[in-house]
């Protein structure tokens, strides 16, 4: 879909590696090899012990110090201390804050004495 404002471009003209300068700035680009050790030859190599390598890259163990190093932390904070960190982290929107916890109320007992209740009864009822 041509794009409005923008005329269709020849093939010939479009932009590309394709053309007779592009051969040209190709090489220019090429560099120079830059002096250094030439890499086909054996000469100042250092042969490597398999079995050192291997011995190198051999994975260690750390379960001892990992173990010692968990075991070694045993204090733990204060309730009060804990509750103010974690209140502090916390986001302060609605939907963040713990639900209130609402203490449950106990069933008390009665103010009323057996004997009021049989004299209420006698009063209310005529019961004799």
């Amino acid at each position: 879909l041509p794009v409005a404002g923008r005329a269709k471009v020849p093939p010939g003209l479009q932009r590309g590696r394709a053309g007779p300068k592009a051969a040209g700035a190709a090489r220019r680009r090429k560099r120079a090899p830059e002096p250094g050790r030439n890499k086909a030859t054996v000469k100042g190599r250092v042969v490597k012990s398999a079995i050192e390598e291997y011995h190198k890259k051999k994975p260690v163990n750390h379960l001892r110090e990992n173990l010692q190093y968990m075991l070694k932390g045993r204090l733990v904070a204060d309730k009060a201390v804990t509750e103010q960190v974690l209140a502090q982290n916390r986001g302060r929107k609605s939907k963040d804050q713990p639900p209130e916890k609402t203490e449950k109320k106990k069933p008390k007992g009665t103010v009323f004495t057996e004997e009021d209740f049989r004299k209420f009864e006698r009063e209310y009822f005529g019961v004799p």
